[in-house]
């Protein structure tokens, strides 16, 4: 049986805290569409930082 995917901060694919990095290899996109969405949302509002900031406490090293 395969083990379930998990979301992880990545170790390899980071910028700043491997929030989008880990979101990109778990939902199997690219790194940089997430990171850009991340800004969309946070000039369109601010709740982008504040999700990014509370994934980035929040989930596990890889």
């Amino acid at each position: 049986m395969e083990e379930p995917k998990k979301f992880r901060l990545s170790a390899t694919d980071k910028k700043l805290g491997g929030v989008c990095g880990g979101l990109a290899e778990y939902l199997n996109v690219d790194s940089t569409i997430l990171r850009l969405l991340f800004v969309v949302f946070t000039l369109c509002g601010g709740c982008g930082l504040l999700i990014y900031v509370i994934a980035w406490l929040i989930a596990p090293k890889a």
